[in-house]
């Protein structure tokens, strides 16, 4: 399998600064690079690739803002960043549509601090963890300034609290975690990181592509690791609160091969391919197909852990998932030695 060559412009000691792209200078370079290169618009592609980008923003993938995620390296979503840069790049004529999720929050939802309070009118703590004896014992209990907010009354508020940590429990997720306010709407931290984003750019031109941009994580009353849903669709009534991106899943599911990656490996891309095995187990079982995994790639040095030195480590749970995603039949592979052929 052939790779193309890197583009001169693409600086891999940029990946950790905010710039802007200078569009119509890649945009004329890119159409040349198509030339030099004999690359045809993506629409002319038999074999269809997909390459889902989850997250790859400033607030993940910068060390200076929120949730910097750095792996057991402390370097680590630099490094991945370069990494899909260059798989991109050496990829351009291969890969046919890049997906790109953005994690979406404003400042009161349910996984930062001012939604909850404590009985000193304190907030909880970043990366403080919830759980439902936490609620049932009334340790953190809705902020009372919110109600009306949420036009919600008080014992209302309290039920859908025990609800929604009960639920994280009954379906093995993680504890309900309160977070660094970040990826807000509208700031720096929401935004791609620059090379990223330049590097997608130049794939649109070059490849006749649009981009597929995809938002998750704005509803204020449920956390959203994965961009095929949120952890808890329906509050302590029934009522649904949210819902399944089932366009999303049937427009991966049409790809002929899907690579993945993006941060972090323990939250948003380890949820987003669990919640994607799912509903290929599904379908395999009604189709009766059980090649459908095999089609999804995970870029496993373009993705890294949660891991906050002497607070948290999620390493090993991510990895354990990436071992049960293989077993299924998904690919693990690094971006420089995957094969198709």
């Amino acid at each position: 399998m052939s790779f193309l060559p890197v583009p001169s412009h693409f600086d891999p000691n940029k990946v950790n600064e905010v710039w802007r792209v200078p569009y119509q200078a890649r945009a004329a370079e890119a159409r040349l690079w198509a030339q030099r290169h004999a690359i045809q618009p993506a629409t002319d592609d038999r074999f269809k690739i997909g390459l889902l980008l989850v997250d790859v923003q400033n607030t993940f993938c910068l060390p200076d803002f929120e949730l910097f995620v750095g792996g057991r390296t402390g370097t680590g979503a630099m490094d991945d960043s370069r990494r899909i840069c260059d798989f991109i790049y050496r990829n351009l004529h291969r890969i046919s549509e890049i997906i790109v999720t953005m994690d979406t929050h404003q400042a009161i939802q349910i996984f930062h601090a001012n939604f909850l309070i404590n009985g000193k009118n304190e907030h909880p703590d970043p990366y403080t963890t919830v759980s439902v004896e936490d609620i049932e014992k009334d340790h953190w209990k809705f902020n009372p300034l919110l109600l009306d907010s949420f036009e919600m009354d008080a014992p209302t508020a309290e039920r859908q609290l025990l609800h929604y940590t009960r639920s994280l429990k009954s379906r093995g997720k993680y504890l309900w975690t309160i977070w660094p306010y970040h990826a807000m709407l509208g700031g720096i931290g929401h935004a791609l990181v620059s090379s990223i984003e330049e590097a997608i750019f130049f794939h649109t031109i070059a490849r006749y592509s649009q981009p597929h941009i995809i938002t998750k994580g704005d509803n204020p009353l449920t956390e959203h690791y994965s961009v095929i849903g949120p952890e808890v669709t329906r509050d302590a009534s029934g009522h649904q609160i949210a819902s399944r991106n089932h366009e999303l899943i049937d427009k991966l599911m049409n790809l002929d091969a899907l690579f993945i990656a993006g941060q972090a490996k323990s939250h948003c891309v380890a949820w987003t391919v669990e919640d994607l095995q799912a509903d290929i187990q599904a379908r395999g079982l009604s189709q009766g197909d059980t090649t459908l995994a095999e089609k999804v790639y995970l870029l496993e040095d373009c993705t890294s852990s949660v891991v906050i030195p002497g607070v948290v480590d999620y390493t090993e749970q991510a990895d354990s998932a990436y071992q049960d995603f293989a077993r299924m039949g998904m690919k693990i592979v690094h971006s420089d030695e995957w094969n198709l052929d």
